[in-house]
């Protein structure tokens, strides 16, 4: 993809705004609906929302964070579990970054990607969507992942994130003291480390003791980028 155009906050917006529409344009009635976590997925629970009340739209909503859950009561989306659907028709969500050529993804800068990733994975059709700032030609080389962890293995974790060379560091909390703490009561450790192979990462990342899920992403479908005259459709 071209450079991006997007100059300033106000054009960010408007593109985030542009791709959730039309990801909530492409719901249809009697959909099981996996609901993502982020600004721009909140705006596609907006929109859909927009169309459940305003045109009877019939659909069920999965979502995969407390935050999520909110804005879907908010906006009038009627909520199941997964307990109740385990097939998901289509997910929708965000990401940190997208890699332009695999479409892999780096999730999780919400500290959600476990639950994204179960409820993402367990969809028919994983759709992300996104602004264009977040299209990047080499994934990881700006963002960790980020690895939700049991807070009693959290230094074991890091003793063995140490020995392959990368550089973790436990996610804080903003406006509290100590450390962030995921919807499911755990840690997060954030990570910079190489991505030549992710899936392979993906899966290795995973067999650490105390590591819960990591936020690399490799079963996507589909990536709707906003940019600022259209959407644009990137398909594996």
């Amino acid at each position: 993809m071209a450079k991006s155009g997007l100059k300033s906050s106000s054009d960010v917006e408007n593109t985030k705004f542009m791709v959730a529409k039309e990801a909530a344009n492409l719901i249809k009635d009697g959909m099981i609906v996996g609901l993502g976590s982020g600004s721009t997925a909140n705006l596609f629970i907006r929109e859909l929302g927009r169309r459940v009340v305003e045109e009877e739209l019939s659909i069920f909503g999965i979502p995969t964070s407390f935050e999520s859950r909110m804005y879907a009561i908010q906006y009038g989306i009627p909520l199941v579990s997964l307990d109740e659907y385990g097939e998901i028709d289509i997910a929708i969500d965000g990401a940190d970054e997208v890699d332009k050529k695999t479409l892999y993804l780096i999730k999780g800068g919400g500290g959600c990607h476990t639950r994204e990733k179960i409820i993402d994975y367990c969809a028919k059709e994983f759709m992300v969507i996104v602004d264009e700032n977040k299209i990047v030609d080499s994934l990881g080389d700006k963002t960790p992942v980020p690895l939700e962890v049991l807070p009693f293995a959290y230094s074991s974790v890091l003793n063995e994130l140490l020995k392959r060379d990368t550089a973790p560091s436990i996610r804080m909390a903003d406006r509290k003291m100590g450390p962030v703490i995921t919807d499911n009561g755990n840690m997060i450790i954030d990570v910079f480390i190489e991505l030549k192979n992710p899936e392979e990462t993906e899966k290795e990342l995973n067999n650490i003791p105390g590591v819960i899920e990591n936020g690399i992403f490799t079963k996507v479908d589909k990536v709707l980028v906003g940019s600022p005259k259209k959407v644009i459709t990137l398909k594996k």
